[in-house]
């Protein structure tokens, strides 16, 4: 029989204040900003014709919210599910990147580096995360064979679904964007993941396109 492949939309979630701060959330539950906000009825903007079968979100406000204004005009439920939250930075979480390098010096060039077995004091190792987030998303996909699908979700998560669909090492340094509120495309079969298209932000970019502009 042939393989019955899953559409995937993957989302980060917009814009917080701690992002512009260049400060560590992890899984603390922190909010949209107005930008935030504004990325999220953009995105709804922009996926109003993709005839969704559901929309799937981390359960922390920042993601549950962005998925909210995708689903709400389709008609949809957002469902949460904890396996896409973003990876837990245990003591990091709060700080600044400068915080970091101040207080945990040592640690903070194992996490430059991308050691798969390093974790911050209380929080999970890379490799570890890397096997729970992309875990979730398959099994969110399997549920929905043949289907096409949105899933709101963090940095973190995204980036271990593009290294699993492009076959990139968990060490290797990252060389593709990951923004708030971008539209990113992923196929789950399988073989797993494939990529289809990353980083889209035009609907962002450009901002001549209207909502509701002809």
């Amino acid at each position: 029989m042939q393989d019955l492949v899953t559409r995937i939309v993957a989302i980060r979630h917009g814009e917080t204040d701690w992002n512009v701060g260049t400060r560590i959330q992890g899984q603390l539950d922190i909010g949209l900003n107005d930008n935030g906000r504004w990325q999220a009825r953009r995105l709804a903007w922009a996926l109003a014709d993709e005839q969704l079968d559901a929309v799937y979100a981390s359960d922390l406000a920042r993601a549950h919210d962005t998925a909210h204004a995708i689903a709400a005009p389709a008609g949809l439920e957002v469902r949460r599910d904890a396996g896409l939250r973003e990876r837990g930075f245990g003591c990091f979480e709060g700080m600044s990147y400068a915080e970091i390098e101040q207080r945990f010096p040592v640690e903070l060039q194992r996490w430059r580096r991308r050691d798969p077995h390093f974790a911050p004091d209380g929080g999970e190792m890379l490799a570890a995360f890397f096997e729970r987030a992309v875990g979730a998303v398959a099994a969110i996909a399997a549920r929905h064979r043949g289907g096409h699908i949105a899933v709101v979700t963090h940095g973190g998560v995204l980036d271990a679904l593009y290294r699993a669909a492009a076959r990139v090492a968990l060490d290797e340094r990252r060389t593709w964007a990951i923004g708030n509120a971008g539209i990113n495309r992923l196929l789950h079969g399988d073989d797993g993941f494939t990529l289809v298209g990353w980083a889209d932000t035009l609907h962002l970019e450009d901002r001549s396109l209207e909502e509701g502009a002809a």
